[in-house]
């Protein structure tokens, strides 16, 4: 079922949402890094439900339990790290409907047709639920990258619906991100995602929007030039999270209105380095970074479960009408930020850790490390 996401730092994830825990194995950490417990924590109460008005008023600790991988004093081992994150507040009757009718727009009838079988309650692997288990390992990943080179990685909503943020070249603080339950770092536009979101869980229905990210500090070099270009892998990562509809890097679609003459990134030398004068290609070329700030966009949809009564069918085609229960987010976006960060720290640091296998030196070979 492709559970399982990367080469060198690898992760597989489990459980279901309405489960007894989720969870996930990481394999390939590397040794002797500290972790923070609490760091982990912190991660996973930016995702979890419950946080504010705007989210899913389901209610879970999402403590993280360390299984395996890390020393007394805190320190990976470099053995397989596991950690779960215990279910505790279930509401599986608000889905009994749902057995003989099909969420429009959710992943029922594909389940349905590929497997003959599916986790009704909550919809299994197919929700957002499980991202608890990635953003944990991402936790960790980030943890990695801050040891090793001071990366940092910043996500914050920059438009939902017709709502969006002024264009700029600053990239917000973590401070600014979390300033409102919106995760939109402009307070003017945040006051207006706000207002927009109530409006649409009043009315039942939900709203979609774009969370933008940068990668700060990634030296040059990781990424292959063929089918393993760092973008491509980052497209991927994003695309895997539920309700993501579209991913762009650097100039994006709003680069195909410019001429080459005028979207090239020219070289200069600043601070004794080769840089780019501009950062259209958005930190990659070649599918290689190129050592500028790393910056693209992820699309999600409108929350697909949506509270009105909506035409459908069930599993024997006949048609229905099924007005969906439960508890669920209006809009993902103020959630799904911190999962985009672990998401690009799982790709950043699988791919460092494959460029250095690869290129360290060995004997005369190779680039200097």
């Amino acid at each position: 079922m492709g559970n399982i996401f990367g080469q060198q730092f690898r992760i597989a994830t489990f459980g279901e949402s309405h489960g007894p825990a989720l969870g996930v194995v990481i394999d390939g950490c590397p040794p002797r890094v500290p972790l923070d417990l609490d760091f982990i924590r912190s991660e996973l109460a930016r995702r979890r439900p419950g946080q504010s008005l705007l989210t899913t008023q389901r209610k879970e600790g999402d403590e993280p339990e360390i299984l395996s991988g890390v020393s007394a004093q805190g320190l990976t081992l470099g053995s397989p790290i596991a950690i779960i994150i215990r279910n505790t507040d279930q509401r599986s009757s608000a889905y009994a409907e749902m057995k003989a009718a099909y969420r429009p727009s959710h992943a029922d009838f594909t389940y349905d047709e590929k497997y003959g079988i599916r986790a009704v309650e909550g919809g299994g692997r197919s929700s957002a639920r499980e991202t608890a288990a990635r953003v944990a390992a991402g936790a960790i990943a980030k943890t990695v990258l801050q040891h090793a080179h001071q990366v940092r990685i910043t996500a914050w909503v920059e438009s939902v619906g017709a709502h969006q943020m002024p264009a700029s070249a600053k990239i917000p603080t973590l401070k600014q991100v979390e300033a409102t339950p919106t995760r939109c770092p402009h307070p003017a536009t945040a006051e207006k995602i706000e207002t927009l979101i109530k409006a649409a869980r009043q009315d039942g229905d939900s709203v979609g929007g774009v969370i933008c990210c940068a990668i700060e500090n990634l030296p040059t070099g990781l990424g292959e030039p063929v089918f393993d270009r760092f973008e491509a892998d980052l497209a991927k990562a994003m695309l895997s999270l539920p309700a993501t509809k579209g991913f762009e890097i650097g100039s994006g679609f709003s680069g195909t209105l410019l001429r080459g003459s005028e979207h090239n990134d020219l070289f200069i030398k600043k601070g004794g380095k080769i840089r780019t004068a501009t950062n259209r290609s958005g930190g990659t070329q070649g599918g290689i970074t190129n050592g500028e700030t790393v910056l693209f966009r992820v699309a999600f949809k409108p929350t697909a479960t949506v509270l009105r009564p909506q035409k459908t069918v069930g599993p024997n085609g006949q048609a229905t009408e099924l007005t969906a229960k439960g508890r669920h987010d209006p809009c993902v976006l103020p959630r799904a930020v911190p999962i985009v960060e672990a998401m690009a720290a799982l790709v950043a640091v699988d791919h460092w850790m494959r460029d250095r296998a690869q290129n360290t030196r060995f004997g005369r070979c190779g680039r200097p490390a």
